[in-house]
């Protein structure tokens, strides 16, 4: 299975690709976690930042095959446990799909992306950087697929 994490934003610090880099290359055949980043369109001072995010979105859904399961990155998703999180994780791996991940640029996730997404994922009420979110996500989707696989990484 293939999980695509389409992220908005290029040229991130460098320990945010080892971060990602380490996490990533821990999945094991049976899981593959590809980044694609999405460009982010520029904001000037008076920057339209609808049209911004329509931009970003519209890069984004271009990046996501059809019949993946599509999940978003939002504040105001679904909370999971680290359990949740590995029930979701042998869903998808399942059903036969591709997924993909869709963290949004600085202001958010465009409504049209939202609409595709089949769930919502929210990894805190808090905000956090997006090159963290990268990382975060990667550990998370390493740890959920250690339970599956009964490797010690995760003590609960």
């Amino acid at each position: 299975m293939l999980i695509r994490l389409l992220a908005a934003g290029t040229r991130l610090p460098g320990w945010v690709e080892e971060g990602y880099a380490e996490y990533a290359g821990r999945m094991g055949p049976e899981v593959r976690l590809e980044l694609v980043e999405i460009p982010v369109t520029p904001r000037g001072r008076n920057a339209d930042i609808a049209r911004c995010r329509a931009e970003e979105g519209r890069r984004m859904l271009a990046a996501i095959e059809p019949r993946a399961h599509v999940t978003a990155l939002d504040v105001k998703g679904r909370g999971m446990t680290t359990a949740q999180l590995a029930r979701w994780l042998a869903a998808r791996m399942n059903d036969g799909r591709d997924a993909a991940l869709l963290i949004g640029g600085p202001d958010g996730i465009d409504p049209a992306c939202m609409e595709r997404a089949d769930s919502t994922w929210s990894l805190s009420p808090l905000t956090f950087p997006h090159g963290l979110v990268r990382v975060m996500v990667a550990e998370q989707l390493y740890r959920a697929q250690s339970i599956l696989k009964g490797h010690p990484y995760h003590r609960a």
